[in-house]
């Protein structure tokens, strides 16, 4: 389980590819890599972070709570991730929640091996701000999507997303399963609501189900609802 960071291909997709050889030893000696099960989270929204969370496995989804109660899902991070990265580097507690949606594998990267490289490698400093910068158009996006988007088109968008970004199963079901509950969640509409447009889809032929499981059955459809035709 426990590997080091020189020889781990995920960081090639986060800032860490850009620390030197030296940088990643350190930050390998003060590493840990822990399991989070289905359920469980990495930290809860104010909470104060000592370190940041690689992704080596497994899928996590990064909410906030509203006023209402209801969480709002703003991301899915997968594989390469790094969580946590806002809260040390401004040196606040979090503004999110990420609980595990199925069993994770995270490397806990203590600050002091983040804000060290920081001070003294402008190439790891400007990689960071890249995610960064990246997480904020995000943020734009699902803001932009709220407020303009209908609920059926926001629930077309996220099966095509979980399908781009996660893939399909040998039954051609989407391959991350997510409650009804966290659908609704990411789409930012009631459960009750989103039961309702899933049953819709299934009648007009767009997804066929199983249990818990979802698979896209018209990929088109649900692309033309999404672009409002």
């Amino acid at each position: 389980m426990e590997s080091r960071c020189e020889n781990c291909i995920i960081r090639q997709f986060n800032s860490l590819r850009a620390m030197s050889k030296e940088e990643l030893k350190k930050v390998s000696d003060s590493k840990t890599t822990k399991t989070v099960k289905k359920g469980e989270p990495l930290f809860e929204e104010g909470d104060k972070l000592n370190g940041v969370y690689c992704v080596r496995n497994g899928v996590s989804k990064l909410s906030k709570l509203s006023a209402n109660g209801k969480d709002q899902i703003v991301k899915l991070a997968t594989k390469g991730e790094v969580l946590g990265q806002r809260s040390v580097i401004s040196q606040e507690s979090t503004n999110l929640s990420a609980i595990a949606v199925d069993d994770m594998e995270v490397c806990f990267i203590p600050k002091e091996s983040i804000n060290n490289t920081l001070q003294k490698n402008p190439n790891f400093t400007l990689e960071v701000l890249r995610h960064m910068a990246h997480d904020l158009k995000e943020a734009d996006d699902v803001i932009v999507n709220i407020s303009q988007k209908t609920v059926k088109q926001r629930m077309a968008e996220a099966f095509l997303y979980l399908k781009n970004n996660f893939g399909e199963d040998e039954d051609g079901f989407l391959s991350l399963t997510l409650s009804r509950e966290d659908i609704s969640n990411v789409v930012g509409t009631a459960t009750e609501s989103a039961i309702r447009i899933i049953s819709e889809f299934k009648k007009k032929g767009l997804i066929h189900t199983s249990g818990k499981k979802i698979g896209i059955k018209d990929e088109r459809k649900l692309l033309e609802m999404v672009e409002g035709f």
